[in-house]
């Protein structure tokens, strides 16, 4: 359809389609997914007297994240060189910090992402299995012995931070810094620039969080370049580009990009990944009976349906075309990733929970093409460990409580907390094999080892 279909009689504050200011909405939060479909069924859906544009469509945004005239890289749009990096009058802001590679294209995208690359492949994550096996357990036990759980607070939060600080070598006893200085970041990329105008809210304190992220990890290169350690902070500023050492500023940036979607999205996965096993319970039990083969498709399916980065923009270098639609160079595209997932032109019954999907469309949650997300073996084994003990050790659990609070964040979707009720909470004996019986029956019996019960 034609961006006619969302004109004045659809429009809300100054002229904006009211179905974007929805997806703005933190009501929307819970269930996003109603605004997505009434996108996709208007698509392309534009902002008026903006150079912006709205897909939904899985055809659409698969297309957009495979062109390499979309490019990632801010200043090939015409919204960012008119209003600044924040969508607000460029002359008040402070200056901007150097990009990370993710917001670069080839060649230095290229290059500073093959510097990091070979810490986040599958073979590497593999070796990191103990490590991240032993700091689940570490969380279940200090949860068992609160006598209560919270699946966010108490595993999906502190699980990603502690790993991706032991892969970048830093302090891990200041996860709570790092975490609250990550989610002020993880609202830049907010639409609100984009739609409105306007930063995304909280401006002052992101642009807070960065400096002192970056200056954290500045003098953290200072320390590795003075004496190495076997970290990759270490090995990037060890490595060569073309014969020369990437800048301290390019080592700085990627670190704080990696410790920031390093842990974001996977929180997210493995909250929203909770809350869809404790809605289809039976997904559990194959938790538990075949962890080898049920984890994977149980998170990809996740990651289909209930996706933690729901949106992605990007900026056409020149003139381009998608699907029939003409895009003007400068133009910023806003491809609602989480409503390509679940476009029924993709997948038959889009949103239902079915961890045997055979259609050939991949998901899209962590893109496709140059900006393939570097850590996904990383968040999924993550989320695939993590989801196999929580069936494998925690007894009867169940929601505690209405339905949970979302996050304000409109790209990062998740729970901000999950209370849970259970009766018990079985110790780290547990075998991480397959175990074909409930944990009730196994505590019953006595095979498993101890069990804490609260409620």
């Amino acid at each position: 359809m034609s961006a006619a279909a969302t004109g004045p009689a659809a429009a809300g504050a100054e002229g904006v389609p009211r179905v974007l200011l929805r997806l703005l909405d933190p009501r929307s939060r819970p269930d996003p997914y109603p605004v997505y479909e009434e996108i996709r069924a208007a698509e392309p859906v534009w902002v008026p007297h903006r150079p912006v544009v709205v897909f939904a469509s899985h055809q659409a945004c698969a297309a957009v994240l495979r062109d390499p005239r979309a490019s990632n890289d801010r200043r090939h749009s015409l919204l960012h060189r008119q209003h600044g990096p924040a969508g607000g009058s460029a002359a008040a802001l402070p200056p901007v910090e150097l990009p990370s590679f993710l917001f670069m294209d080839p060649p230095r995208h290229t290059a500073l992402r093959r510097l990091a690359a070979p810490g986040f492949t599958p073979r590497a994550v593999r070796r990191l299995v103990p490590m991240i096996r032993e700091l689940i357990d570490d969380l279940l036990d200090e949860a068992a012995a609160k006598g209560r759980l919270d699946g966010v607070a108490d595993l999906a939060s502190p699980l990603p931070v502690t790993v991706i600080c032991r892969v970048l070598g830093v302090d891990t006893g200041e996860q709570g810094w790092y975490r609250t200085r990550s989610s002020l970041l993880g609202r830049a990329v907010d639409p609100y620039p984009a739609f409105l105008g306007v930063p995304a809210p909280g401006l002052a304190r992101r642009r807070r969080a960065e400096a002192e992220l970056t200056r954290f990890f500045s003098r953290l290169a200072a320390e590795r370049r003075a004496a190495p350690r076997e970290d990759m902070m270490s090995r990037l500023l060890a490595a060569e580009i073309d014969g020369e050492p990437p800048s301290d500023e390019e080592v700085v940036t990627t670190c704080r990009l990696l410790l920031n979607a390093g842990h974001e999205t996977t929180v997210g996965l493995i909250a929203n990944g909770l809350l869809t096993v404790l809605e289809h319970p039976g997904t559990l039990t194959g938790l538990r009976a075949d962890p080898a083969a049920t984890a994977p498709a149980v998170v990809e399916e996740i990651l289909r349906l209930q996706p933690p980065l729901q949106l992605v923009h990007r900026h056409a270098r020149e003139d381009m075309e998608v699907c029939g639609t003409r895009i003007p160079r400068g133009t910023t595209m806003v491809l609602l990733l989480a409503g390509a997932n679940r476009d029924g032109a993709a997948y038959g019954c889009p949103h239902r929970f079915d961890t045997t999907r055979t259609e050939a469309a991949p998901h899209l949650s962590f893109g496709l093409g140059t900006h393939y997300c570097l850590g996904a073996p990383l968040g999924r084994l993550e989320a695939e460990l993590a989801l196999t003990r929580f069936a494998q050790r925690v007894v009867g659990p169940e929601r505690d409580g209405g339905p949970p609070r979302y996050r304000p964040h409109v790209v990062l979707r998740g729970p901000v907390s999950l209370p849970l009720r259970t009766a018990g909470i079985l110790d780290r004996t547990t075998p991480w094999d397959a175990a074909p019986d409930p944990p009730e029956t196994l505590a019953a019996h006595g095979t498993t080892g101890r069990i804490r019960r609260h409620g």
